[in-house]
């Protein structure tokens, strides 16, 4: 069972071992509302899926949230959900489930980590024993593989590298930093330096409902990237700057943990080449060491499913294994050396119903 809670939506599903949905529902992210009315949101999202006859062959519940997260606590303070600060999701989504018959364990995963599991069960990680993922949109967010584990850290936020700095001097962040990946790399701040450079969006070509002429003016990275591909030499500037950043991050990343690939999904990986060329022209400046150089760049191929499977594949790669059984005294030492734990992927491939 998968719940995947954003700033606009909160989605739930019954995920299969072969990564197949059923039961998939969804509800609005309530606004201006308190604590207890997101949760009564979740709680909806809970219920239908109780609804289906498949509710009960579900093992585990994996909650994939916008952050940040405090995986060591249970709680979650997303920065576009405001009523909810240091909210105890993990604790009050098993008991939504406990209420409907199903105590089952629970695992909270931040959305850049939930992502990340996502992409190395079905996506364009798969096969590669140590990946870094990325999602890039309005911020910056990502997660580890690392011998084919899932490494979310103490806390849920290892891999989080859009607070990497790789400007020293560069404008403050958010977060409180200087120089941060997320300053100059996401939606947000594409957009914003290219509007500070002069650049002006240009009209839409598509129509209104009216069927007139729809003269709204893209100004976000999304008409960064449309005026890029048509030669806008700001636009092409703020898409080289924010590749550039990517790619020092990325580098960095490699070179301290040896990746292999680096996904990269989010709204602003849609830009596609107009992103990706200059992050891999600018990766082969900072990826120099023998042990990078062959590090790959790839988009992210799960797209808006991410969210639920990651949560489903999270669950599974970061629940407690079995222990294994006890050896008896006359039984050969080798035995017990011969007991290996299953590796995350097997695990999913042999569950009943996530």
């Amino acid at each position: 069972m998968a719940i995947d809670i954003g700033g606009t939506k909160i989605a739930g599903a019954l995920v299969h071992p072969d990564g197949t949905m059923t039961a998939t529902t969804r509800r609005a992210t309530p606004r201006g509302v308190d604590a207890e009315g997101v949760m009564a949101a979740v709680a909806e999202v809970v219920a239908d899926l109780s609804a289906s006859p498949l509710w009960a062959s579900a093992v585990r519940c994996g909650i994939g949230s916008a952050g940040p997260v405090d995986t060591s606590r249970g709680t979650v303070s997303p920065v576009n959900i405001g009523a909810w600060r240091e909210f105890p999701v993990q604790e009050r989504v098993a008991a939504e489930l406990a209420a409907r018959g199903a105590d089952l364990p629970t695992v909270l995963a931040g959305d850049g980590v939930a992502m990340t599991a996502a992409e190395h069960w079905l996506g364009a990680a798969r096969g590669y024993a140590n990946a870094l993922c990325m999602v890039v949109s309005t911020g910056v967010g990502g997660g580890l593989i690392l011998d084919n584990r899932l490494h979310p850290g103490p806390t849920g936020n290892a891999g989080h590298i859009g607070h990497i700095s790789v400007a020293f001097d560069g404008e403050p962040c958010a977060c409180g930093g200087r120089g941060c990946v997320e300053s100059i790399a996401s939606g947000t701040a594409i957009a914003r330096w290219a509007l500070d450079q002069g650049w002006t969006p240009s009209a839409g070509s598509g129509t209104g409902a009216a069927g007139g002429a729809n003269t709204l003016r893209d100004a976000t990275a999304a008409g960064v990237a449309v005026a890029a591909a048509q030669g806008d030499p700001i636009a092409l500037a703020a898409f080289d700057r924010a590749g550039r950043a990517l790619a020092a991050a990325i580098a960095a990343s490699a070179t301290f943990v040896e990746t292999d690939i680096a996904v990269i999904g989010g709204g602003v990986a849609a830009a596609g080449d107009t992103l990706f060329g200059p992050i891999r022209t600018h990766l082969a400046q900072y990826a120099t060491l023998s042990f990078v150089q062959g590090l790959r760049v790839v988009p992210a191929t799960l797209g808006t499913h991410a969210g639920l499977i990651g949560a489903a594949a999270a669950a599974t790669m970061l629940s407690a294994p079995p222990a294994p059984a006890p050896v008896s005294a006359s039984a050969p030492a080798s035995v017990s050396a011969s007991v290996s734990e299953p590796s995350p992927v097997s695990v999913s491939a042999t569950s009943p119903e996530a």
